[in-house]
């Protein structure tokens, strides 16, 4: 078939465009990869080759949260190794037939700077954030160029603005981040409830999340963790492991055990499992996800859970993105009003968890509403191959 490069900014979007690239790959493509920011580590799990250097930053390429990150970032030197990457990508660009944007504005103006076809998916932009999407100069020239074939948005609303705004087609095909939680069955033993704690997946501020997350735990009531009729799963990266993790909770109280078939922490009554490497068993086996991280949150809504988000010091999860967030994901993503971190705070937290962990089971009107916005917000299992299919049929032979 085509030889394809995939370009994106950002560790979701690299982790969208491994799987768009896998579902490229099936159809017979040949598929190559240039992520503009971060280790670009989804593409190389999933085989497809990286044609130009990587590089980590400590905000995750996220520093446009604060003005804060956007300094570090620069001095960090991630300016100068955005321009090497366009200038690999102008170097290589007649080798494809086609650019598949994954993300925002940086990729979309990195694609119209190449000279080739397009298709874009904009998984970093919705319209739920205002009501009407704003894009930022020049993205909306560029994606009403004549060879930008195709663009696919996040969500239904986003393609319909879009639509209307640049007077093309825009298509929303769902999500190809959604398709690994949605295949998947529940793998953990049953509880009658369940907990997922997601701290997300960038350090140092994971270890900084945790620790709140764990301050959170402490405020539940010990016998219904004690009795087993509440478990509290935690997804946690194999890169903390269990002597970072001992490190880090043992000057809070708590131990790191071997329990119930897992690792898990201890402190008096209450237990944390720790769960590594089944972060698609933890979210499909919840009843409510408290979370710390984006696209993870955007994979709970889509599996139609409850959402609980606590705020934490950033750089990525602050008040401020927690609240972006609640508009991008909706009705069913909550938070406790209060400073971040504070006492006050994670008592509130602790109450609204009960009240969402009873909401789950009994209320109907919360389930339905988890349900709608998962199918209007994330859509249905096989986003990737239907992207996949459309672009093929970009395709010229």
């Amino acid at each position: 078939m085509a030889r394809l490069l995939l370009l994106s900014n950002g560790h979701g979007e690299d982790l969208s465009g491994a799987l768009l690239g896998k579902a490229l790959k099936t159809c017979g493509h040949q598929v190559e990869a240039l992520p503009l920011v971060g280790g670009g580590h989804p593409y190389r799990d999933a085989a497809i080759p990286v044609v130009a250097n990587t590089r980590e930053y400590s905000t995750g390429g996220l520093g446009y949260t604060s003005w804060r990150g956007r300094l570090t970032e620069l001095i960090q030197g991630q300016v100068l190794h955005l321009l090497q990457a366009l200038l690999r990508l102008l170097r290589i660009r007649k080798r494809y037939a086609l650019v598949v944007v994954i993300g925002d504005v940086i990729p979309v103006m990195a694609a119209w700077l190449s000279g080739r076809p397009v298709a874009t998916y904009l998984v970093a932009y919705s319209s739920h954030y205002e009501g009407r999407l704003n894009l930022p100069w020049p993205c909306g020239s560029c994606l009403s160029h004549p060879r930008f074939q195709a663009v696919y948005s996040r969500d239904l609303l986003t393609a319909d603005d879009l639509s209307s705004q640049l007077g093309r087609p825009v298509q929303f095909l769902g999500n190809p981040f959604m398709d690994p939680v949605l295949a998947a069955a529940p793998a953990l033993p049953a509880r009658r409830r369940r907990i997922a704690l997601l701290p997300g997946s960038r350090r140092p501020e994971l270890e900084h999340n945790l620790q709140l997350l764990l301050a959170l735990i402490q405020r539940l009531p010990a016998p219904l963790i004690s009795s087993g009729e509440l478990a509290i799963d935690l997804a946690l990266i194999r890169a903390l492991d269990d002597a970072a993790l001992n490190a880090l909770t043992t000057p809070l109280g708590w131990q790191l055990r071997e329990a119930d078939n897992s690792m898990t922490l201890i402190k008096g009554s209450h237990r944390v499992h720790v769960r590594r490497g089944q972060f698609t068993s933890v979210l499909q086996s919840a009843d409510l996800v408290i979370s710390m991280a984006g696209t993870a949150a955007e994979q709970a809504v889509g599996l139609a859970k409850p959402v609980l988000q606590i705020a934490g010091a950033g750089p990525q999860f602050t008040a401020s993105f927690a609240e972006a967030q609640r508009r991008l994901l909706g009705p069913t993503v909550f938070c406790a009003e209060g400073d971040s971190g504070s006492a006050s705070t994670l008592d509130a937290s602790a109450r609204l968890a009960l009240q969402l962990l009873e909401r789950s089971s009994q209320d109907p009107s919360l389930q339905q509403r988890c349900r709608q916005q998962a199918d209007e917000r994330l859509g249905s299992m096989g986003g990737a191959a239907r992207m996949a299919a459309a672009i093929t049929a970009l395709i010229k032979p």
